[in-house]
């Protein structure tokens, strides 16, 4: 697994387990996180079901680029599927998020520019990995 890639799963992945696991305990009012961190309407009970339907997306592509990294690590040549299927949940969760805030015309640079980000950065990877698993098909 090429060391860019390595890191870029391991900080985006665990990333995400952190976001979804402070959102956990925002719900349960363990912690309060400031007004000005969160998104347009974070309180909105309809912009709170649409970031939680996000829950199972996000911990999918998590787990499955956390899992390809542990495999690479072990020689696994398994690690390719699983680096394939996180990067194209990945985009697609980014690709879900920008299309929303840009049909509210919601473009806070923070949370529009870090959705852009999850939509790009697989692609510097995805030709690469599709290649070497069709040619070893």
């Amino acid at each position: 697994m090429p060391q860019g890639l390595r890191l870029a799963l391991t900080v985006t992945d665990w990333a995400f387990v952190v976001y979804w696991m402070i959102a956990v305990l925002d719900m349960l009012g363990i912690v309060t996180i400031p007004q000005a961190w969160l998104y347009a309407d974070a309180r909105d009970a309809r912009v709170v079901a649409w970031n939680w339907s996000f829950l199972p997306l996000d911990l999918a592509f998590a787990a499955t680029g956390l899992a390809a990294v542990r495999l690479a690590e072990r020689q696994h040549h398994g690690w390719r599927v699983y680096a394939v299927i996180s990067l194209v949940l990945t985009m697609v969760a980014g690709g879900m998020a920008v299309a929303y805030w840009a049909l509210l015309r919601e473009f806070d640079w923070v949370w529009f520019g870090a959705n852009l980000l999850l939509l790009a950065w697989p692609m510097a990877y995805l030709p690469r990995l599709i290649g070497e698993l069709s040619r070893a098909q």
